[in-house]
């Protein structure tokens, strides 16, 4: 790999294997070359594989704005969370964290706090994303030397949330307020609190993420009879779920304007069953 472009001191443009225009960065990685001098492979920490149109002058313009230990400290943050959670993270993330790690720490040094509205949903409903944030925060916080306050772990947490979805920030609102809104009819239907510390809470959440994911993304695909017979023995069995079911399709159709069918009712239902069915244990 050979300096085919100095950025500055830590950051080159070269070309991979394949002959692509790659940006590598790592501190001191281009202190003293020169054009066509080796890379020292053991500086690297990012490579940066420009893919969509504009993603190069974004790399680019962060590089020449943002001091590079922000991207480092992106670095660490990203692999913690694939390290912990497994997560598959869309590469838009280092650009998009290491822009908002540069944001939040010129907020903090101007004294400027911001709340995170959406900080109870995020531990609530994203636990693993928030402990992302949290440890984002202790990196943050130790690294730089500041006192950055526990709504910044949530907005880091978006920022992870956004690039598991595979889109931006504002798809993290639409499906946040499309759980609160699914939340909302089964405490009123059942007139409860969930246990929110339960695994089938846990998966019931899960569940909604992927389901509007789906209303959002794909076609609903049309039902096999096998779905239509369990059904037809879950709604006898779980009335009052199923009830339920009904009114979040209702609620989808009108909202949405997606139709329901047997299949996502009947997942529905037993979600609804399995985070109710203390109350169904005590009747």
């Amino acid at each position: 790999m050979l300096v085919k472009k100095k950025l500055n001191n830590n950051a080159i443009i070269t070309k991979n294997e394949a002959g692509k225009e790659i940006i590598v960065v790592g501190k001191g990685i281009a202190y003293g070359k020169t054009i066509n001098d080796v890379v020292d492979k053991n500086k690297i920490y990012k490579i940066f594989v420009p893919e969509k149109k504009g993603d190069r002058k974004l790399i680019l313009d962060m590089l020449e704005q943002i001091p590079v230990k922000y991207i480092e400290i992106s670095q660490k943050i990203i692999s913690y969370a694939r390290r912990q959670y497994k997560l598959i993270l869309n590469e838009s993330i280092y650009i998009s964290l290491t822009d908002h790690i540069s944001s939040s720490i010129e907020r903090y040094n101007e004294g400027i706090t911001l709340k995170n509205k959406f900080q109870w949903e995020i531990k609530h409903f994203y636990p693993n994303e928030f402990d992302i944030g949290l440890k984002g925060l202790e990196i943050i916080n130790e690294e730089c030397n500041i006192d950055l306050n526990e709504d910044e772990a949530g907005f880091i947490s978006i920022h992870i949330i956004s690039s598991e979805i595979g889109e931006n920030t504002s798809d993290f609102y639409a499906v946040t307020n499309f759980i609160q809104q699914m939340i909302s009819i089964v405490k009123y239907h059942f007139s409860l609190e969930f246990n929110e510390e339960s695994l089938d809470y846990y998966r019931f959440i899960t569940h909604l993420k992927f389901f509007w994911h789906r209303l959002n993304h794909t076609k609903i695909k049309s039902m096999q009879n096998l779905e239509d017979d369990i059904l037809e023995i879950i709604k006898n069995k779980r009335v009052e779920a199923y009830l339920c079911a009904l009114k979040i399709k209702q609620f989808i159709e009108g909202k949405y304007g997606y139709e329901l069918n047997n299949e996502e009712i009947l997942y529905l239902t037993i979600h609804i069953a399995r985070v109710t069915k203390n109350i169904f244990e005590e009747e």
